[in-house]
């Protein structure tokens, strides 16, 4: 789905996407997007900001509330306050406008790649207090379950099978966001910093994910390292 209120991108991007395989829904307004997705949901949403009758934001808590389609926000802003503050809200992603056709198709791409299912996922992982099933991606913190979005489960997922090993965020980047050509480290940032919270630790205190500096993260057993 593609929610963009100006016609003349909104028709180039549906062209687009089309001719290069996709099956698109384009809609104008953030209620009109709101009203397909409930009524038949797409595998992923394309979101301007600047919607007519409500804020793209907006749009994407309800989007959130309704489920986990993978967003793309497709924005003139390049605040680094927007783009953390979206990507906190929950986006999978972000492209600054102006983009080509090529480049939205290759977010595309990955986000589809990352959130397939596969279709023999390996057994239960643990370290410390953390347990997680990666069959029915849930997780667990000194037995209470742990709310996480799709990329925090990933991240989380891919640190803990390398427990001890120091990860780098471009390594972080083309593996768990699935961009190889490599990122904004600010993605790889504002997501650690969302899953230290739900761990119960900071940057500053950290228990599991503690950051190496001018290299990455790497993820520990707290008892193993006292």
């Amino acid at each position: 789905m593609v929610v963009e209120d100006d016609g003349a991108i909104r028709q180039a991007l549906t062209r687009g996407l089309t001719a290069v395989g996709h099956v698109v829904t384009p809609v104008a307004q953030g209620a009109d997007a709101v009203a397909a997705y409930a009524s038949a949901p797409v595998e992923v949403v394309i979101l301007d900001l600047g919607l007519p009758d409500m804020e793209g934001e907006s749009v994407l808590g309800v989007l959130r509330a309704l489920g986990d389609v993978p967003v793309i926000v497709a924005t003139a802003r390049d605040d680094d306050r927007d783009v953390v503050r979206l990507l906190d809200a929950g986006a999978d992603d972000y492209l600054v406008k102006p983009f080509s056709v090529a480049q939205m198709d290759a977010r595309i791409r990955a986000v589809l790649r990352r959130t397939s299912q596969p279709q023999d996922a390996p057994a239960v992982v643990s370290v410390g207090e953390i347990r997680l099933d990666p069959r029915s991606r849930e997780v667990t913190l000194a037995g209470a379950p742990l709310e996480l979005s799709r990329l925090e489960f990933d991240l989380l997922h891919f640190l803990m099978q390398r427990a001890g090993e120091v990860v780098t965020k471009p390594a972080l980047l083309a593996e768990v966001w699935r961009q190889p050509w490599g990122g904004a480290d600010r993605t790889v940032d504002v997501h650690l910093s969302w899953l230290r919270r739900k761990l119960g630790e900071t940057a500053a205190e950290p228990r599991y994910l503690v950051s190496v500096r001018g290299v990455g993260v790497k993820l520990v057993d707290p008892e193993a390292v006292q």
